[in-house]
């Protein structure tokens, strides 16, 4: 087992403000992607000035930070924040959706390519691949407020979180996991898969259906919300089952990609 670094989620008290790692994960994150974006601008040849790209970052940010808080609230815990209204703005506690995020996201590109003129599926194209370091940096955040912890573990690298709720046992980091697979690993695919030009919608789908396994995979270790438990079959989760519909329209993005293409 190894030791959980309890870390203060809290990286900077002022008195009057306190600055949260969780906030600082999501804004690093941004920062890094907006960086990429740039670098795939020039490589790529797109026809997007660093002025559109700047206003691309912030629709975005504001599709994940709305859709992302929106997608927690209405997915996985409506009732209780209809009775706690003013908690929905607590952000800094943790507490975003990836689904909610996502469809935030969607909206956001919409609106630019609206605005901008262009093809929706090339932007989405577009930013496909520096979505993971979004995803890997909330992660992070999450496994420092100690929340969203594994089912228990008896493996080497167990953790024991401390959060009263975890029980004081040993549990599966699955923020790591969902860190490294949904960060790291889902990065090098769709950078690797989009070094080249691919068929438009290629790489949107393949980042939905890869995000999707790898999401669907490790909810078997990661504990449900307490609040919802399992969905079916005393194993489906929320996660899972919100999950399912990605890897479908992702594998449909695909086939149409290369069946136009072709």
């Amino acid at each position: 087992m190894i030791a959980y670094p309890n870390i203060n989620p809290v990286a900077v008290d002022l008195g009057f403000v306190s600055i949260h790692w969780y906030g600082i994960s999501y804004v690093v994150g941004i920062l890094v992607a907006w960086f990429l974006l740039r670098y795939r601008a020039r490589h790529f040849q797109l026809s997007l000035d660093n002025e559109q790209i700047a206003d691309l970052v912030f629709f975005a940010m504001l599709g994940i930070i709305v859709g992302g808080r929106l997608g927690s609230v209405i997915f996985y815990n409506f009732t209780y924040y209809l009775a706690h209204p003013v908690e929905i703005f607590y952000i800094h506690k943790g507490g975003m959706s990836f689904h909610g995020g996502l469809i935030g996201i969607i909206f956001s590109v919409w609106f630019f390519s609206y605005k901008n003129n262009t093809s929706f599926f090339k932007i989405t194209d577009f930013i496909a691949p520096v979505i993971p370091i979004g995803l890997g940096c909330g992660r992070i955040g999450n496994f420092i407020n100690g929340e969203l912890w594994g089912s228990p573990s008896n493996l080497p690298w167990a953790m024991i979180f401390p959060d009263p709720a975890a029980g004081g046992i040993s549990r599966h980091p699955s923020q790591l996991y969902e860190a490294f697979f949904e960060g790291l690993v889902l990065f090098i695919i769709l950078w690797w898969f989009s070094r080249i030009q691919r068929p438009v919608k290629a790489t949107s789908g393949l980042f939905l259906i890869f995000y999707g396994i790898f999401r669907f995979l490790v909810e078997f270790v990661r504990m449900p919300d307490q609040h919802i438990g399992y969905i079916a079959f005393n194993w489906l989760t929320m996660g899972q089952l919100l999950t399912i519909p990605m890897i479908i329209l992702g594998t449909i993005f695909l086939i149409m990609a290369y069946r136009v293409d072709n």
